[in-house]
């Protein structure tokens, strides 16, 4: 996957936050439920035309379930009514943090929904499913004419290089909606309070760190039952060490990409130095991601690792004043890449299931999904940033953390923006990996020993005949 290519302004249109518009008059869901059964026969495809390019039946209904995370799930019901009020449909609604157990079952018994956004901790692996036949090709919804101008494609209208993160066997799969940007949160008011300024060397990290220690406030906080966000620090520190060789060294399951990689061995060092010198919040190896971030909202630590669905994930926990900002991770000495190279890419994988008992109609929601009105309804909701260039046309104010996320992409080249793919490619390795993060944060565990777990992690993935199939440049 080439580095992303977006510039300020187009960034600018897309993070407009609250009241950019009204949404037009909408009726109500026909059906609001707890989450449908999707039986029944499966929904003949209607006529095509080029305002319904996937043969969307009108009055079919359609069973769509939402991660409720970071994001929560309005800005999908209102998706859903402007999906209802177009196709006379009833919806099914379900929204959960439960997506494994909740789907995994339907998955297995051939009905799943329409719609899923699978995402969070107990997502259903996507190479699982892939590997299975589960899922959609999507080919289809990069190919269609794109809701808002019919002589454009909706491959043409997204920001270049995200829609790869869904690609399994060179063919995408799942549509990662969100354009995030990964990394490390402060809180602005404690600087100016403090006397702080944000460290852009590692060094400079480590010694602000020391000052909070002594001064009874925890160093850095993470979220420890959820390994994946301490692996941003050290894989975002790896890529910026050795440069997006180091990184696609990962992701192409090369036999030296941990164990002999000197970019690896000094990050996963400079990252166990946080541990060596306790300077993590106290307790935090035992926390989940909302205890975790609560407290470093009340202030019981400077730092913690996110991606940028932070701010409104925090929003009841975090005082007013508080100034969420971003910083992009501090850079080791001779460092590949400079500060500001920040891990920005596509996530929120939306997939519309093979099974699915109305495909036409789930492929029809994610069109509608990148067309102007829902993206900016989406924008309006959460104060995020979609896929799509150009997608919201007007301005306000936005929120603190998600003007910082703006700034530091701006102040990124494109060249130097990048993003992993095993996460999604090798959910087995991602695991090991994470479990060994686990280990390392809670001073069980060596460097030597994390480089050792995630190289065998690393072969054994690249063990599987699939494998094969993926391959970045």
């Amino acid at each position: 996957m080439g580095p992303t290519d977006v510039n300020r302004r187009d960034l600018l249109r897309r993070a407009a936050a609250l009241g950019l518009i009204t949404v037009p008059g909408m009726t109500a869901l026909s059906a609001c439920a707890s989450g449908g059964t999707g039986g029944g026969d499966t929904i003949a495809k209607g006529e095509v035309s080029e305002d319904n390019p996937f043969g969307v039946t009108p009055g079919s209904p359609l069973d769509v379930v939402i991660f409720k995370g970071g994001f929560g799930d309005a800005y999908a019901r209102q998706w859903e009514k402007l999906y209802a009020q177009r196709w006379d449909a009833e919806i099914s609604h379900l929204g959960t943090q439960e997506i494994t157990g909740k789907l995994q079952p339907r998955f297995n018994a051939g009905n799943p929904p329409d719609v899923v956004d699978n995402s969070g901790a107990q997502s259903i692996k996507l190479d699982v499913l892939h590997g299975q036949g589960q899922l959609t090709d999507l080919t289809q919804l990069l190919d269609a004419p794109s809701a808002d101008d019919p002589d454009k494609k909706v491959r043409d209208i997204l920001i270049p290089g995200t829609a790869e993160k869904g690609f399994f066997g060179g063919k995408m799969h799942a549509l990662n909606y969100v354009y995030t940007v990964w990394g490390l949160w402060y809180s602005e008011k404690l600087f100016q309070d403090r006397g702080w300024s944000p460290p852009q060397t590692w060094s400079d990290f480590i010694a602000l760190m020391e000052d909070a220690r002594d001064a009874g406030i925890g160093g850095l906080a993470h979220q420890g039952k959820h390994p994946y966000y301490m692996n941003v620090v050290i894989m975002d520190l790896i890529a910026k060490t050795g440069g997006l060789d180091a990184m696609r060294a990962i992701d192409n399951l090369d036999p030296k990409a941990f164990t002999g990689s000197e970019a690896a061995r000094r990050s996963v060092e400079a990252v166990y130095e946080i541990v060596d010198k306790g300077l993590l919040m106290p307790g935090t190896n035992g926390l989940d991601h909302v205890e975790s971030q609560t407290r470093w909202s009340q202030g019981d630590a400077v730092f913690i690792p996110s991606g940028s669905w932070l701010e409104n994930e925090q929003l009841k926990a975090t005082p007013e004043d508080f100034g969420m900002a971003f910083l992009p991770v501090p850079v080791l000495p001779d460092s590949s890449l400079p500060f500001h190279a920040l891990r920005a890419g596509a996530g929120e994988p939306f997939i519309v299931p093979a099974e699915a008992r109305n495909q036409p109609g789930g492929l029809e929601f994610l069109r509608q999904m990148l067309s102007k009105e829902w993206s900016t309804a989406f924008a309006k909701e959460v104060s995020s940033l979609s896929i799509v260039q150009s997608a919201v046309d007007t301005s306000v104010p936005l929120r603190p953390g998600i003007t910082s996320a703006i700034a530091a992409v701006d102040a990124c080249p494109p060249e130097e923006r990048f993003d992993y793919l095993y996460t999604e490619w090798y959910s087995e390795m991602d695991t090991a990996i994470r479990n060994a993060t686990s280990e390392l944060m809670a001073g069980r565990m060596r460097p030597d020993a994390w480089l050792t777990a995630a190289q065998r992690a690393v072969d054994k993935a690249a063990k599987d005949p699939a494998s094969k199939k993926n391959k970045r440049e």
